[in-house]
């Protein structure tokens, strides 16, 4: 009984963090979600090709990871350079 007893209490917390995150998510607006998601999409895929990187042993395999690594650190740092100035003021 008392097993019945926890369980309800986390799951009470999880719902009551999932309110939480609901109303923070809520408070950003839908062009800043967007900008979020993809700022965050070229991040993780920034990570997973450095480490792709990392194991490859061919030259040319190296190389076009180099050269999509760079690709994605141009399009990062645009993008930062786009959402810097509005954040500022």
């Amino acid at each position: 009984m008392a097993r019945g007893w926890e369980s309800k209490s986390v799951e009470q917390q999880q719902e009551e963090m999932s309110e939480r995150r609901k109303a923070v998510f809520a408070a950003i607006p839908p062009e800043e979600q967007e900008r979020n998601r993809k700022r965050e999409g070229l991040r993780l895929s920034h990570e997973r090709l450095a480490q792709q990187l990392q194991a490859a042993s061919k030259p040319r395999h190296r190389q076009m990871l180099e050269q999509a690594i760079a690709e994605l650190e141009r399009q990062l740092s645009s993008f930062e350079q786009v959402t810097d100035p509005g954040s500022r003021k």
